[in-house]
């Protein structure tokens, strides 16, 4: 059934409206879990959109086995998914950081704490994202430090590749994810693949790691995977490598691949001279978790992640 979360008029007769499709068992007991699941919170971030349609789908298809509430947010901010906008079109803000907003606030402001109320009471959030369009990312959870503990033996079922876990920051505090945690409902964050676009077998993946956590919460029979088991950046190294040079960025390793330290991981070009402006090495053994999928490089552009081993 699709509701209408929150509906604000705009200009010219035109209105900013956010929906959800709340699937639900055929016959309810008043004892149901619910699941939510958001994206298009950044309007160029699209990787969610295949995992909204394939969970509809299978939901549709086979809600026998459905003993949950299923709420599916395809998209907190549709003005920027139709203008291909990160953040809100005409009022230039990132919708990510006004959580958990003010129900008399401005008009962002209200929409997001309509948004938090809405979602209030669900039993698990799962937060997409992809990256921005310069960086592709495996599929990934990311969580703070402080929520590790309550949320990693969650986050080991959703068929991700890493589950990474950050220092808590400042900023991080305005975000979706950090309200909902705040007010009792366990959230993590999904990112994967490449903005403005969609990876068909990364859907797919997060979309049998939605399944395998519904199951262990109770809100599904179906036939699940046994989900891959995922690396933990916690105690591990992490290699960050940025241009030191401005040019054409052509990497000579792959997504997902495998490095040595010192190894070459691609040039830094110069079209106009034919020369070749840095030779960039990895700073670190391990796993290409991030690459630069946009070639034009700034000095200062991060061009790959690599999770290493164990720290010393």
């Amino acid at each position: 059934m699709i509701e209408k979360v929150v509906s604000i008029g705009l200009s010219v007769g035109e209105s900013w409206n956010i929906y959800k499709n709340r699937i639900e068992p055929k016959v309810l007991s008043g004892n149901e879990k619910r699941l939510s699941v958001v994206t298009g919170v950044h309007g160029d971030e699209l990787e969610g959109q295949l995992v909204c349609y394939e969970l509809n789908r299978i939901l549709r298809e086979k809600k026998e086995h459905l003993k949950g509430i299923v709420d599916i947010y395809p998209a907190l901010n549709p003005l920027g998914v139709d203008s291909i906008t990160r953040g809100v079109p005409g009022f230039d803000i990132d919708m990510n950081r006004i959580f958990p907003g003010d129900e008399e606030g401005a008009v962002t402001e209200h929409i997001a704490s309509r948004i938090m109320a809405d979602i209030s009471g669900s039993d698990f959030c799962v937060d997409l994202h992809a990256s921005n369009i310069f960086l592709r990312e495996i599929p990934q959870i990311r969580m703070s430090g402080k929520r590790a503990d309550a949320l990693l033996p969650y986050a080991s079922l959703m068929n991700v590749d890493l589950i990474w876990i950050h220092e808590s920051a400042p900023v991080l505090e305005s975000t979706l994810s950090h309200g909902l945690n705040s007010i009792g409902v366990p959230t993590f964050v999904v990112e994967m693949g490449v903005g403005m676009r969609i990876t068909k077998s990364y859907g797919h993946q997060i979309t049998e790691g939605i399944f395998c956590l519904m199951k262990e919460l109770g809100m599904w029979t179906g036939e699940t995977i046994i989900p891959r088991e995922p690396m933990v950046s916690l105690n591990r190294m992490l290699g960050l490598i940025h241009a030191e040079k401005a040019g054409i960025f052509l990497p000579f390793v792959e997504h997902l691949g495998v490095v040595e330290k010192g190894q070459p991981m691609g040039q830094i070009l110069n079209p106009m001279d034919g020369t070749v402006m840095e030779e960039v090495v990895s700073p670190t053994s391990g796993l290409v978790f991030t690459l630069r999928e946009y070639p034009v490089v700034s000095t200062g552009s991060l061009l790959a992640r690599v999770l290493g081993g164990e720290e010393e």
